[in-house]
């Protein structure tokens, strides 16, 4: 599967061979190395202050930018609205960011190491047989993960700054800065806050899907999906139940091209959906998924309800000037599975990593092209794991029958364990060549036994 050549975004410059340096004065044979070009080496350097960078928007994506930005020397500064924020979010986060991003097994509600995928018809099948006694996936409140990530961003020097964006005033050079407004909220200037302004050298988008600052430089839209959840209070009897274990729906009934479900938190349970394509039936489907999950949820109240938009695809552009996107504002959020924490930190460390070494640690301005360094890291590593999401869902989310033909799979251990070592650890595994063609035989025989369970069933429909 790594052998594949896959094409890069829509959006962006192909990356260009480096040239090779000749001495201009004759000299013995010998082989010239390639130089390493630094951008920001020959960028002016900044004058009486270090680099100054704006982050709008301070879930995992900024708090992770912020964090590292600081750390490299940059004066960094976070316009965040919501500091208390709980955004609508399944919460799950793979075992590798755990320790990538060096987080505290306190801020982790549940560790899950059992799931149930569960079809139309209700056939359930346990996943997590192939799990390793270390290996888990990590169950977080939002709320919870991104007010650590920025205490602990400005423990290094990040300022926090509780406001509202509005706008960006563009600069006509590339030199000039950045004029950022936004309503400041202090505690001083009641609730319609205090208009304020703030100049800058380089700004990251880290706001979201509906991203102000995407659409400040014109990133061009993306189809979203709706995500809607309820937060439930269930008894501590049945709680027991969703202690190590996470369950996930799928059928038309919870959704026609995404899935149902219900993850543990703390000291109660997420239940939830989405869909792109029946937006307006997203209250439908979620009465759906309660009432699959009715037996196991029973008697539970309902303490939090939430909806918010999921991108579906990157955005035709997600670098222009010294203006970058982010995590959901760049559309980092993988098909089938609605992934998105994880990418939205590390797309964050990633572009704050691309400046420090441009600007040489705060020195010197940076341009786009330090900020396109970035890219091109982001999609070498993660474009293949994106691609290969959007082929199982467009196979198995299709119909109920593939829908039951990929619970079938899952069933299958060396799916399982595929499954979970790309999901842990965020790379697309390579597989046996003999295993692959068995599962290829599986799933072809999969397929064919959910169309033919279809073709019987309507059938009886036509007959009664």
């Amino acid at each position: 599967m790594n052998s594949i050549a896959l094409k890069s975004f829509v959006g962006l410059r192909q990356s260009t061979t480096e040239p090779r340096h000749f001495s201009a004065q004759p000299k013995p044979l010998t082989l010239h190395r390639k130089l390493k070009v630094v951008a920001g080496k020959y960028s002016p350097k900044v004058q009486g202050r270090n680099l100054r960078v704006a982050i709008v928007g301070g879930g995992p994506a900024g708090g992770a930018a912020a964090e590292t930005l600081a750390k490299g020397g940059v004066e960094t500064f976070i316009i965040e609205r919501k500091l208390d924020n709980c955004k609508p979010c399944g919460g799950a986060i793979p075992l590798c960011m755990v320790g990538e991003f060096d987080l505290p097994l306190d801020i982790i509600d549940r560790r899950v190491t059992r799931m149930k995928m569960i079809s139309p018809s209700n056939v359930a099948v346990d996943i997590g047989r192939t799990l390793k006694p270390h290996e888990y996936i990590g169950m977080v409140r939002r709320e919870v993960l991104d007010n650590y990530l920025r205490e602990r961003a400005k423990e290094n020097g990040a300022n926090i700054i509780n406001g509202l964006f509005l706008k960006m005033d563009i600069p006509k050079d590339k030199d000039s800065p950045y004029v950022l407004h936004y309503s400041g909220y202090d505690g001083k200037t009641g609730g319609v806050g205090e208009k304020r302004t703030l100049e800058v050298d380089v700004v990251i988008g880290a706001d979201g899907a509906n991203s102000r600052v995407a659409k400040a430089i014109d990133a061009g839209d993306y189809a979203y999906a709706i995500a809607f959840q309820e937060r439930i209070k269930i008894p501590d009897d049945k709680m027991a139940y969703y202690e190590n274990l996470a369950e996930m729906y799928v059928g038309d009934d919870v959704s026609p091209d995404f899935y149902g479900w219900v993850f543990p938190k703390c000291d109660h349970v997420a239940v939830g959906t989405g869909t792109l394509t029946h937006k307006g039936d997203i209250k439908k489907f979620q009465l759906a998924t309660r009432k699959r999950a009715e037996d196991k949820i029973l008697g539970g109240k309902i303490i939090r309800v939430e909806a918010h938009p999921i991108p579906e695809h990157p955005r035709p552009r997600r670098v222009k000037g010294r203006v970058a996107l982010v995590g959901d504002a760049a559309g980092y959020v993988t098909k089938c599975s609605g992934e998105g924490i994880y990418f939205a930190a590390k797309s964050g460390r990633m572009c704050a990593e691309a400046i420090v070494a441009g600007s040489e640690n705060g020195k010197r301005l940076v341009d786009e092209g330090d900020l396109r360094k970035y890219l091109e890291k982001w999609d070498k590593t993660y474009w293949p794991t994106y691609k290969v999401l959007d082929i199982l869902q467009k196979v198995f989310y299709r119909s109920n029958p593939a829908r039951e033909a990929f619970v079938e799979l899952c069933g299958d251990e060396y799916v399982q364990k595929m499954t979970f070592d790309s999901y842990l650890y965020k790379t697309v595994v390579p597989g046996s060549p003999l295993e692959d063609l068995k599962l290829a035989i599986n799933t072809i025989g999969s397929l064919v036994r959910a169309n033919a369970l279809k073709g019987e069933m309507n059938k009886l429909n036509v007959s009664q």
